[in-house]
């Protein structure tokens, strides 16, 4: 077994991929022809979006859609950065939402929170020292 994909339903997956090249400085992978999924380059597993119309028809009994109106899921997607302020910053500029300052946690990792486009909760963090 291998952890492949996160895949986040939104409402709009071009403008969400071009929310995270310019926020997170990721590349696209593909969009599909219908623009209702697409993938980003983001290491060993793929980062993706689907519309929301996408996933309604994958899951008869619905699903908890993401908005910046309700306070963020209990789950988040991480980024390590070795130039954390600056990426933390340039996410704000491409349309990140500040949810948590950077802070220097007790163990020396420096650890901030956004919420990206949709309202879904990113971790932007220095990577851990063994």
């Amino acid at each position: 077994m291998k952890y492949a994909y996160t895949i986040l339903y939104v409402e709009d997956v071009v403008e969400t991929i071009t929310f995270y090249e310019n926020a997170f400085a990721f590349k696209r992978k593909l969009i599909t022809p219908e623009k209702d999924y697409g993938e980003l380059l983001s290491g060993e597993t793929t980062i993706a979006f689907a519309s929301i119309t996408l996933g309604n028809s994958n899951f008869r009994a619905g699903f908890e859609q993401a908005t910046l109106a309700k306070k963020p899921f209990g789950v988040e997607l991480a980024f390590t950065s070795e130039n954390i302020e600056a990426d933390f910053e340039r996410a704000l500029e491409a349309g990140a939402t500040a949810y948590e300052p950077l802070s220097e946690k007790p163990w020396g990792q420096k650890v901030g929170y956004l919420r990206d486009n949709n309202g879904f909760l990113i971790e932007i963090c220095t990577p851990i020292k063994a």
